[in-house]
Order: structure tokens, then sequence, then C-alpha cells
């Protein structure tokens, strides 16, 4: 696909990608994606990543069932940032952190220290037992 050759890959091939709540704008995670990745969410409308630490593709999902419904990509203005905006299933509300959480977002800095400020919706050992 024409358009993937615009992107700025990163020397191991790559792109940072950040996963924002269509409805809430809310930012729900942070990850990567090669050109096979990309190919693969735009094929299937549901977020595939490439996970470095398997080092293999990753249909987000694929464990917890919290897949990630894409509506729209976007790129930024230096071509080497991509934006999916996507409805997040499989719990109400969403989750999209391997904690359990909404958002892998849940750190806030306050006072010198980082505080949990956002609730555990489901036990991760319950979510991952797949």
């Amino acid at each position: 696909m024409q358009a993937l050759d615009s992107i700025k890959w990163d020397r191991d091939g790559l792109v940072p990608v950040i996963a924002q709540e269509r409805g809430s704008g809310d930012v729900l995670m942070f990850a990567w994606m090669n050109r096979q990745a990309l190919a693969e969410t735009l094929r299937r409308g549901q977020a595939v990543y490439w996970s470095r630490s398997r080092a293999r593709l990753w249909h987000k999902g694929e464990e917890s069932g919290h897949f990630q419904q894409v509506h729209e990509v976007r790129m930024d203005c230096d071509n080497d940032v991509l934006l999916l905006q996507v409805t997040q299933h499989g719990h109400e509300p969403g989750i999209a952190c391997h904690t359990g959480r909404h958002s892998c977002f849940y750190q806030r800095l306050e006072g010198g220290t980082w505080r949990a400020v956002e609730p555990v919706l489901e036990d991760p050992d319950r979510i991952y037992r797949r």
C-alpha cells in the first residue's frame, strides 16, 4: 500500500502508535507497529501491534478479549507517529491496560511521587487466564 511509504519508520522498521478512545478522547495506550502490523490493522479493522517483548505481531485482545475497533488512523506532521481512534471492546468501560485499567496512563505525578489515580476495573489474573 502506497500510504505506508509516507511513514518515517525508525531503523527497526517501527513507528510509535497512540490509541485514543473515540468517544471520550482518552489516551488508552502507546504501542509500536511495523508495516505488517499496520497493514493487518487496516485489513481487520482492529488494532494489531508489533510486540517488542514478544518479537511478533500482537492482535490487541488476543488473550484478554479486549479488542480495539479502529475507526480512523492519523499521522502526525513529521510522518513519524500514528494516532488510532478506537473503540475499546471487551468490558464496559473498556479495558486497554494489562493492569486491568481503562488506560495505561493511570499514574499521575503528585509532589514528586507517582500515584495511581485510575481504578482497576478487573483483576488482571482473571483477564489473562485464557
